[in-house]
């Protein structure tokens, strides 16, 4: 990794905690403030909605300003937020600083992905938006089970402490080793709006909210499947939560090498079949367990493999606002989010078993690549007008 994109990756290990960790603290949340699991599960909600709140707010009208100005302000506030609730007296406080930590999520890697685009050598943007990804990944891979075992052991509050200490140092890393970038000149907020006025940014935000939707249709309900289907104890969970965090780390780096050799719009296809395929096969084989941590590890791995030539799609098709439009991308992924969790959960209210959200989740992520593919055909329509 380049020594100057090492302040965003930096940046990307420690929002990946605060937006992961959470997950595996909310017992310990909800018997210290003497609220039910799923009172406590609203944190997790709480901080979705910052991320797609803040994604467009904190980026819309800051062109001017130098991008490195606008990634530690957004840092700082990530170190404020966080620092808060390792002190939250009550829940409530709880919720709002969790919201108010979300708000730079979606900026920050927006504005990150600009800017290592802009650093990388011709030909390896998307490889450079990769190294920033990483941080997310090495997140999954060490510093959540690690955040989650000192909540245990230990208190949650120790764990958010030290997501304010990981704040503090991207701060640092960010101001004395990521190299200055101009600002736009001729940028403005107006002009930047225009963005929304065209089709294809709002295609891409529908690819990422709904494809990528099928990805978390399967680690919504991972545990049970795990549990349940292929037969492992509860306590090799978070081991196996390990394996997919292995594959999302080596996914990120072949999704941003993918992205430099084909065409970003022809990576997103290949990898939402992919995935597609991927779910399909949990569906028939997680009874099996060596299948079932093989394709966890395959699943993890399309999960981030999409997010660099996502941000590069978007970046491409936002000319003039490129910052806003690569922010509004990590707000669709968090919409995908949601998705996924919810329509993943209707066919186990029905009573069709913890295997089915991976039916639906082959559904979403075909609906992701069929739009993908709408896309290719409208540029190709535009171009034979052109």
């Amino acid at each position: 990794m380049k020594r100057k994109l090492l302040p965003l990756a930096l940046g990307g290990l420690g929002i990946g905690t605060t937006e992961f960790v959470m997950m595996g603290l909310l017992p310990d949340v909800a018997k210290e403030f003497g609220i039910s699991i799923p009172q406590a599960g609203h944190m997790i909600s709480a901080y979705a909605l910052g991320v797609m709140i803040g994604a467009p707010l904190l980026v819309a009208g800051t062109s001017r300003m130098a991008p490195r100005n606008i990634l530690v302000g957004l840092m700082l506030l990530f170190t404020l937020f966080n620092t808060l609730s390792a002190f939250a007296p009550n829940d409530t406080i709880l919720l709002l600083s969790r919201l108010m930590s979300g708000l730079p999520h979606g900026a920050f890697f927006g504005v990150g992905s600009v800017v290592a685009s802009r650093l990388a050598e011709k030909g390896k943007q998307a490889q450079a938006i990769s190294m920033m990804f990483s941080g997310l990944t090495i997140a999954n891979l060490l510093t959540v089970p690690l955040g989650t075992y000192i909540g245990h052991a230990f208190s949650w509050r120790y764990t958010f402490g030290g997501i304010g200490l990981i704040g503090l140092l991207t701060m640092l890393a960010l101001y004395f080793v990521l190299p200055s970038l101009p600002a736009s000149k001729t940028s403005n907020i107006r002009s930047e709006l225009k963005v929304f006025s065209h089709l294809d940014p709002w295609l891409i935000f529908l690819i990422t909210a709904i494809g990528t939707g099928g990805l978390f249709c399967w680690i919504s309900y991972i545990a049970p499947l795990m549990t349940e289907v292929s037969g492992f104890q509860a306590s090799s969970v978070p081991y196996i939560l390990m394996v997919a965090g292995l594959g999302m780390f080596v996914g990120n780096l072949i999704g941003g090498r993918l992205a430099d050799r084909l065409k970003p719009l022809t990576a997103c296809i290949v990898l939402l079949i992919s995935m597609s395929l991927t779910l399909l096969l949990i569906f028939f084989f997680s009874g099996s367990q060596i299948m079932a941590l093989v394709l966890t590890f395959i699943a993890g791995s399309c999960s981030l493999a999409i997010a660099s030539p996502i941000q590069m799609l978007m970046i491409q098709s936002s000319k003039g606002a490129e910052m806003l439009g690569a922010s509004i991308t990590q707000a669709a992924f968090n919409m995908g989010n949601a998705l996924g969790a919810f329509l993943g959960g209707l066919p186990i209210a029905a009573g069709f078993g913890y295997t089915s959200p991976e039916a639906v989740g082959v559904c979403m992520a075909l609906s992701g690549a069929l739009l993908a593919w709408i896309l290719i055909m409208r540029r190709r329509a535009v171009a034979l007008r052109g």
